[in-house]
């Protein structure tokens, strides 16, 4: 079986800024890995689709697909 990504939640993390807090204002795809574990840790993701969007780029880094969201960002300025 194949696993397919969703491409609207490849384009939002790429896309959506982070609306608060340390990060505010940083793509949602350019927070650092290390506060996003932390988050993980503290069960501090928030509730919603910012959370969502979040979890989403934990996982893609931590399995080394960061390069994926990398160009995904090239894609808009060709």
């Amino acid at each position: 079986m194949e696993i397919k990504p969703d491409k609207k939640v490849l384009l939002d993390i790429v896309t959506t800024q982070m609306p608060y807090g340390k990060y505010k204002g940083r793509l949602i795809s350019d927070i650092p890995v290390h506060y996003l574990v932390w988050c993980k840790q503290k069960g501090a993701f928030p509730k919603g689709k910012i959370g969502d969007l979040m979890q989403n780029v934990l996982e893609i880094k931590s399995n080394d697909l960061g390069y994926i969201l990398q160009e995904i960002k090239s894609w808009r300025y060709k």
